[in-house]
């Protein structure tokens, strides 16, 4: 994938960055593999805000992605590469041998006519999901379980992927995008490759408007605030807001918020960013 950039013939082309949709196949989601998705503005079942800075945006529908993978030794055939409004990544639509059809996340290198597979069996290839036990070491992985059958939690959006570095009994060492080195159990599944459109990092929306388009509302700093609104609020002039700290206090540089005793600490080899 590549990005555009624009003459700045206007204000909001000036530093408009965006992608150039050139893999995205299809315009119309599968029908069946959609549903509405309601706009909260932020607001619970009662309307009072809980989220603030959020509200209107395009009207979107909800695709149902497969981060099981679970119909193994099943072939299925890529038919679209699109684009999904939820997510960071592209999305592909399988029709398997069986006639079911399923969206996954788009790895590096998937085309239309591609075929693809997932179970023990599986060859280790772009797109293929197969338990970690049966990918070789040093192989890129994304959609990673963290417990047999629960489905992809790590390394879903675009341009990320993760490593398999080593094999210590019934765990295979990870070395996940942030630099975090962790254990995760053999059984669980991976699928071979990194994850697609790679160029979002690079991209800029140019202007305020496309956020509103996003469902972004504009974001006020804590230090433009009243005392009585954030801690970093109040002043005669402009202060440097003390310690940067959130709207209840907490700090927010360097404050460790991961529970010291939570039960996974021992699966964590080495710590991500680790001074």
């Amino acid at each position: 994938m590549a990005v555009r950039k624009f003459k700045p013939t206007t204000p909001g082309q000036r530093h408009k960055i965006i992608g150039t949709f050139e893999e995205v196949t299809a315009s119309v989601p599968e029908k069946s593999l959609v549903c509405g998705k309601r706009s909260t503005g932020g607001r619970n079942t009662i309307g009072k805000m809980t989220m603030r800075y959020i509200g209107g945006g395009h009207k979107q529908k909800f695709r149902f992605i497969d981060f099981k993978r679970e119909k193994d030794g099943v072939p299925a055939v890529v038919k679209t590469i699109e684009y999904d409004p939820n997510r960071s990544a592209r999305i592909a639509l399988l029709y398997y041998a069986d006639g079911e059809k399923r969206y996954i996340i788009a790895p590096n290198g998937l085309k239309v006519g591609a075929t693809v597979m997932s179970g023990a069996e599986a060859a280790p290839e772009v797109g293929n999901a197969l338990p970690l036990q049966n990918i070789p070491v040093g192989t890129v992985i994304h959609n990673i379980e963290l417990r047999p059958g629960q489905g992809a939690l790590l390394v879903r959006s675009a341009g990320n992927f993760a490593q398999l570095t080593s094999r210590e009994g019934r765990y295979c060492v990870i070395k996940l995008p942030s630099g975090e080195t962790r254990l995760i159990l053999s059984a669980c599944k991976a699928t071979v490759g990194s994850v697609g459109n790679s160029d979002h990092a690079l991209e800029s929306s140019g202007k305020a408007g496309r956020s509103r388009w996003l469902g972004r509302r504009p974001h006020n700093r804590g230090v433009v605030m009243n005392p009585h609104d954030h801690p970093m609020g109040g002043g005669e002039g402009r202060q440097s807001g003390g310690h940067p700290r959130s709207r209840k206090g907490l700090y927010a540089k360097g404050l460790k918020t991961r529970a010291p005793k939570k039960q996974s600490n021992k699966y964590i080899i080495e710590r991500a960013n680790k001074k």
